[in-house]
C-alpha cells in the first residue's frame, strides 16, 4: 500500500500510555470499528457527543487529570488494547483479498476522483448519496487491500448546515471549517525536488488559466490503508477570488464551478504524478472529474505524441461512473464560457479551437454546450451505470455517440451501488451477528449461503435488537431537540415537529434523502385526509420522519420542504408526522437503524440506484419503494414492499397518481397490519421473517464488499489488460517528459 507522506501533528497532552490515541484520531478506520468509537466516547461520553464524534477536539478539550484516569483504568486499557490489535492487524495485513485474488494489481494504483467524500460528519465535505458512495468505496477498497488513492476537492466551509424556519423554509448556513481540527494532514514538501514550493514547506501544484496560475495546496485524510488528497486553493499566493474556489461544494456560479472542475481533474493529476503515483487505473465518480482525461492527454502530447494518439493510449485506463438518468443532470458548460477558462488549453493539446469543442461538443435547446458526460464517456473506455435499469437508461441516453450500435450494444455497463456494512450496520445487531454467523461472518457477507444462518436467530432476540434500536432513535431525537431548543431561535410549534412526540413502540417509517423535487416528497400527503386516518388509527399508530436539504439554489426542492413541513405542523397529526433538520451522516445512522420502514417515492426512471434503502435493510427494515434503482433488482415479493408496477407512463400526473394510490393501498391493507399483528409477547413474527428475507437478500448483493469487487473484475482488471495501456506503460518516460513543467 501507499506510504503515507504527511506526518501527524504534536499538539495533543496524552498520557504515554494512551499516545496512539492521537495516530488513530488521524485515521478514519475508527469510524467503522464500533469499539474504536466506544474507545473515544468512554473517555467522555458527554463532551464527545457535543463536539459531534471529532476525536481530535475531544482529545484537545478532555483535560489531562480525565485522561490519567483513564490511563489507570483496567477496563479501559483492556478495550485500548484490543483496539489496537486490531488496527495493528488491519494496517500490517498483508493476505489481503486482493493480495490473492488479483495480484497483478499490486503496486499498479488506481486513482479516484470524486467531487465529494462522505467519510464522517466531522469532515463535511459532502452533500449527500453521491459523496457518501464514494466515502463507501474508499473504505471497502482498504477492507479489500486494494490499491486505491482518492482525489477531491477540500471545502472551506464545507456544505451547508440546514435550518428550518417556522413556516418551513430553509436556510443555509456556512460556516468556516477549522482545518486544525478535522482528520486533514497538509503534505508537506520534503519527499522531492520536483515539487514546487509554496508557504513553507507546503507541497504545491499550479494550474493555469488564460489569465493567471492558482497554486493548490493538499491535504491527506488516512481511510484505512487508503490515502485521500484534497486539494485546497485557500492559499497566499491566490487572490482572495481564487482563495474561495475551493470555499464551497457545488457552486451555483457557473464561472466558479467550471474553474472546479479544472482544479480537480487538472489538478488532480497532477497532484498523482508530483507524489509519485503512475496509476494503472482512472476512476471517475461522475463527469465533474473529467478533465483529468485531457490532462492526461496532454502530458503525451508534450512528450512528442499527436492529440489522437495521445487519447487512443490512455482511453484504455479511463473508467467512468455515471450517477444520473437525465442528460442535463450532467454537468454542461456553454462554449464561451469553455474559452474563456480553458483557451490556453487548447494549444497544449495541438488542437484548434473548434476540434477542442468537437471533444465533447453536445446541441442543447439553449444552444451549444460542452458536456462532461459526453467528455468523460468519449475519452473512457470502462463506462457503467449504478443499477441494472439505470444502465439500460443510460444506453438509451447516449445512444447518439453510437449510432452505429443498436442500442443494447452502446458500451456502457453497470455496476449497482452498494454501501459499506461495517460502517452503517448497528452495533448491538453487529454483535448479534456475531453470535449466530460466525465471528468472521464479515469478511464473507458477499456469499449468499452464509445469511442461511439467520434462520437460526430466535425471534425474540432480534426483535429486542429492533426495539433497542427504535429507542435509541427516540432518545436521539429526544436529545436532538433539547440542545436545539436551548440555543434559541426555536418556535415551540417547532419542538413537536422535531421529534419530541415520537413513540417508540409505535411503526416508524423514514423518509430521508436529498430534498429535489423528481423524488416527491409530498407524495405521501397527496390525500392528507386519508393519511391522517393512516396515522391516527386506533391502537395500530404510524408516524412518519422526514429529513433531508435542497440545494441552496434549488427554489423548487425548497419548497418541497416547506409543502412537508406545513403538514407536520399541523395539530391534526398529533406530532406523528416529523421534519429533522440538518440531516447529515451521524442522522442517517440513527434513521436507518431505528426506523421500522422506509420509504422511497422517486419518479421512475429518475433514481439512477440509491443507496440509503441498502443501509435502512442491513440493520433489519423493511423497504417500501418504487421499483427504481436498486430496488428493482433488490425486490422479490417477500423482503419489502413496492410502491406501483415495474413500469413507467407518460404522463407523470397519472404516474402519481396510481402511485399514491398503491402507496396509501398497501400501508393501510398489508404493511400496518402486519406489524400489529402480534403474538402474546407483543412479537410480529411474520414481520421479523420478512426482516430476516430482506437481511438475506440484500446485504450479500448490496454491499461495497460486492460492488468495489464487481468494479476490480469488471473494469478495473479489464483496463490493466487493454492494448492502449501496455503501449502507455511503455511510454512512461514520455509522461515524465511531460512533467518537466512542474
Amino acid at each position: 500500500m501507499t506510504t503515507f507522506r504527511a506526518h501527524l501533528p504534536n499538539g495533543f497532552d496524552l498520557p504515554k500510555r494512551l499516545a496512539r490515541l492521537s495516530e488513530l484520531a488521524y485515521n478514519l478506520w475508527w469510524t467503522w470499528q464500533p469499539e474504536s468509537v466506544r474507545l473515544f466516547g468512554r473517555l467522555d461520553y458527554d463532551l464527545w457527543e457535543r463536539l459531534h464524534h471529532n476525536p481530535i477536539r475531544l482529545l484537545r478539550e478532555i483535560g489531562r487529570p480525565r485522561l490519567n484516569q483513564a490511563a489507570n483504568n483496567k477496563e479501559y486499557l483492556g478495550l485500548f488494547d484490543r483496539v489496537f490489535t486490531d488496527f495493528d492487524s488491519y494496517m500490517d495485513q498483508t493476505k489481503t483479498w486482493t493480495s490473492q485474488t488479483h495480484p497483478e494489481l499490486n503496486a499498479r494504483p488506481i486513482a479516484y476522483f470524486s467531487m465529494e467524500y462522505g467519510l464522517h460528519e466531522t469532515l463535511p465535505v459532502y452533500s449527500g448519496g453521491l459523496g457518501v458512495l464514494a466515502g463507501d468505496h474508499l473504505k471497502e477498497a482498504s477492507d479489500l487491500g486494494l490499491p486505491l488513492a482518492g482525489v477531491g476537492l477540500m471545502y472551506a466551509q464545507g456544505y451547508f448546515s440546514q435550518r428550518i424556519t417556522e413556516d418551513g423554509w430553509q436556510e443555509a448556513l456556512n460556516n468556516m471549517l477549522d482545518f486544525s481540527s478535522l482528520p486533514a494532514l497538509p503534505v508537506l514538501d520534503d519527499t522531492s525536488s520536483s515539487l514546487s514550493a509554496g508557504s513553507g514547506d507546503r507541497m504545491t501544484v499550479e494550474v493555469e488559466f488564460p489569465d493567471r496560475t492558482v497554486t493548490l495546496g493538499l491535504w491527506e485524510i488516512r481511510v484505512g490503508r487508503v490515502p485521500l488528497y484534497l486539494l485546497d486553493s485557500n492559499l497566499d499566493p491566490n487572490s482572495d477570488s481564487d482563495k474561495q474556489l475551493t470555499a464551497r461544494l457545488y457552486w451555483s456560479d457557473l464561472d466558479r464551478r467550471v474553474m472546479q472542475e479544472m482544479l480537480l481533474g487538472v489538478g488532480g493529476v497532477r497532484v498523482l504524478r508530483a507524489l509519485g503515483y503512475n496509476p494503472s487505473v482512472w476512476h471517475m465518480n461522475e463527469g465533474h472529474a473529467a478533465f483529468l482525461t485531457l490532462e492526461r492527454a496532454r502530458e503525451l502530447v508534450e512528450a512528442g505524441n499527436t492529440f489522437e494518439q495521445a487519447i487512443e493510449k490512455t482511453r484504455g485506463q479511463n473508467v467512468f461512473t455515471t450517477h444520473t438518468p437525465v442528460a442535463a443532470g450532467n454537468d454542461e458548460f456553454p462554449l464561451w464560457l469553455i474559452e474563456k477558462y480553458l483557451a490556453a488549453f487548447w494549444p497544449q493539446l495541438k488542437v484548434t479551437r473548434e476540434q477542442f469543442f468537437d471533444i465533447a461538443r453536445h446541441q442543447m435547446p439553449q444552444g451549444e454546450m460542452f458536456s462532461m458526460g459526453i467528455l468523460a464517456l468519449r475519452n473512457s473506455t470502462g463506462r457503467n451505470g449504478v443499477s441494472e435499469l439505470h444502465g439500460q437508461v443510460a444506453r438509451k441516453m447516449w445512444h447518439f455517440l453510437w449510432e452505429d450500435k443498436p442500442e443494447a450494444e452502446v458500451p456502457i455497463t453497470h455496476v449497482t451501488n452498494g454501501v459499506h456494512v461495517s460502517n452503517w450496520m448497528a452495533r448491538r445487531l453487529r454483535m448479534l451477528l456475531d453470535l449466530y454467523l460466525g465471528k468472521n461472518w464479515l469478511e464473507h457477507l458477499d456469499e449468499p449461503d452464509l445469511w442461511s444462518k439467520l434462520d437460526e436467530i430466535p425471534d425474540f432476540e432480534l426483535w429486542e435488537v429492533r426495539q433497542h434500536l427504535k429507542r435509541k432513535l427516540a432518545f436521539y431525537m429526544r436529545e436532538r431537540v433539547r440542545d436545539r431548543w436551548k440555543h434559541g431561535g426555536f418556535h415551540p410549534v417547532q419542538v413537536v415537529s422535531s421529534g419530541i412526540l415520537i413513540n417508540p413502540y409505535a411503526l416508524t417509517i423514514g423518509f430521508a434523502r436529498r430534498f429535489a423535487t423528481y423524488k416527491r416528497a409530498s407524495l405521501v400527503l397527496s390525500d392528507v385526509e386519508r393519511l391522517l386516518n393512516i396515522i391516527n388509527r386506533p391502537n395500530m399508530p404510524a408516524q412518519i420522519i422526514f429529513a433531508g436539504k435542497a440545494h441552496p439554489a434549488d427554489e423548487p426542492g425548497k419548497q418541497l420542504i416547506q409543502q412537508v413541513y406545513r403538514q407536520v405542523k399541523r395539530a391534526e397529526t398529533g406530532g406523528r408526522i416529523v421534519f429533522l433538520e440538518d440531516y447529515d451522516m451521524n442522522l442517517a445512522r440513527y434513521l436507518v437503524q431505528g426506523v421500522d420502514v422506509w420509504m422511497n417515492t422517486p419518479r421512475r426512471p429518475l433514481e439512477a440506484s440509491g443507496t440509503s434503502g441498502m443501509k435502512a435493510a442491513l440493520n433489519g427494515a423493511l423497504n417500501f419503494s418504487v421499483l427504481d434503482g436498486w430496488w428493482r433488482e433488490g425486490y422479490n415479493g417477500h423482503n419489502g414492499w413496492a410502491i406501483g408496477e415495474d413500469k413507467e407512463l407518460d404522463s407523470p400526473t397519472v404516474q402519481d397518481a396510481q402511485d399514491a394510490e398503491s402507496l396509501y393501498n398497501t400501508l393501510e391493507n398489508e404493511i400496518i397490519p402486519l406489524f400489529y399483528d402480534r403474538d402474546q409477547r407483543e412479537i410480529s413474527h411474520e414481520w421479523i421473517a420478512r426482516m430476516k428475507e430482506s437481511m438475506k437478500t440484500n446485504i450479500p448483493q448490496f454491499s461495497t464488499r460486492r460492488m468495489v469487487k464487481e468494479y476490480v473484475e469488471k473494469l478495473y482488471v479489464k483496463a490493466l489488460s487493454t492494448p492502449s495501456l501496455a503501449r502507455a506503460e511503455r511510454s512512461d518516460s514520455e509522461v515524465e517528459a511531460g512533467r518537466g513543467r512542474e
